[in-house]
């Protein structure tokens, strides 16, 4: 059942994101509550495999867990890209330093449509290779690692890998290698 917003504001704004209140009804029961939203841009993931099928990860340091994750390279879409697409490629060479030719969209999912208004954009980098070194932003520390595709299940199951915008990445090229695959 959907809601109707009687009244929407926003309460904070920093530099990536504003929080908003919704105070909103329900058609169904007509019971009134705030709900509150983060409004931010829309994202990209790039899952990017040289030819022999080495998968290019970044691990960082993440201050919501306060610990190191190993991801794939991603980023929010600035106003200056293009395009989704323009900003998978720009996030790829920043974080890694590799540039690709094919870049192949995945699908684009909400990451937490609960409190967020934002997408994100999967794509898969195909033939990557090392461009020059990469170009990291003031906040940024990050290592570049290869990890073998096939390798990517057990840093799955390990928790290795847990970041769950990455998690999603995989199984949209896995379902692009494979649309069998469920």
């Amino acid at each position: 059942m959907r809601w109707e917003v009687l009244k929407s504001e926003r309460r904070y704004r920093c530099g990536i994101f504003a929080v908003r209140c919704d105070a909103s009804r329900s058609l169904g029961s007509g019971q009134e509550h705030d709900f509150h939203v983060i409004e931010t841009s829309d994202w990209v993931n790039v899952v990017p495999l040289t030819r022999d099928r080495q998968v290019v990860m970044v691990r960082q340091f993440r201050h919501g867990i306060r610990d190191l994750t190993l991801e794939v390279p991603a980023g929010m879409i600035d106003a200056a890209d293009e395009s989704p697409a323009v900003a998978a490629r720009r996030e790829l060479r920043e974080e890694t330093g590799y540039a690709c030719d094919g870049l192949v969209p995945l699908g684009v999912v909400h990451p937490n449509p609960a409190i967020l208004n934002n997408r994100c954009h999967m794509f898969a980098a195909y033939d990557v290779e090392l461009a020059g070194p990469p170009q990291w932003d003031g906040t940024e520390e990050i290592t570049v690692e290869t990890v073998p595709l096939a390798a990517i299940p057990n840093l799955i199951r390990s928790g290795e890998i847990s970041n769950a915008l990455t998690l999603v990445a995989f199984h949209l090229l896995q379902l692009a290698d494979d649309p069998t695959v469920a």
